[in-house]
């Protein structure tokens, strides 16, 4: 029996007070808001760029109006899915499916992040979960992980609590906060794709 990707964008999730979609203009003051508020919350997570030998580094993050059309272009492509986390109507965080390869591996991975006063609350697993269930139901995925740094508790829970498997350890697989960060990987499978 074939299987199709019912795979449409922009993607939009629902589950009771809890909304994925794409961030839009209008958004861009929420989006600040809660940013300025977590930035020390959330640098020691977040990706930074390493400095190549030979090109310019540039240090200037995309404009929003940038970033929006960025996450959009790659959403339509099917590459990445970026996705606003809204609860109770309040932008709360973000999740991110990205590196989606399909063909031989039909895989990729998931990144988050939430606002510190709304942490704890289990909206960030079930935002895990929804993706997750997208990818396998809609893009028709077989692999998807979830690699985090080994001190970052909370997301190893999250992880775990989504019904990831630790699978092995990653050493110095992504740059983090100015240095190439040890991680530690987990992987859930479609059971439905064989």
């Amino acid at each position: 029996m074939q299987k199709f990707s019912t795979y449409h964008w922009p993607v939009v999730i629902k589950f009771g007070s809890l909304e994925l979609r794409p961030l839009r203009i209008r958004d861009r003051r929420q989006w600040n808001r809660v940013r300025n508020t977590n930035r020390d919350w959330l640098k020691t997570w977040e990706a930074t760029l390493p400095r190549i030998p030979g090109e310019d580094h540039k240090t200037n993050l995309p404009s929003y109006f940038q970033m929006i059309n960025a996450y959009n272009r790659e959403g339509r492509a099917q590459r990445s899915i970026s996705l606003a986390i809204w609860f109770e109507g309040v932008l709360v965080g973000q999740i991110s499916m990205g590196g989606i390869i399909f063909g031989a591996l039909r895989g990729a991975h998931i990144g988050y992040w939430i606002d510190q006063a709304f942490c704890n609350r289990g909206l960030t697993t079930q935002a895990v979960d929804l993706l997750t269930e997208h990818g396998f139901s809609s893009l028709l995925l077989h692999r998807i992980e979830i690699n985090v740094r080994p001190e970052n508790v909370a997301s190893r829970r999250v992880a775990e609590k989504a019904g990831y498997t630790l699978e092995g350890e990653r050493p110095r697989y992504l740059h983090i906060d100015g240095q190439w960060r040890d991680h530690l990987c987990f992987v859930r499978e479609n059971p439905i794709i064989s």
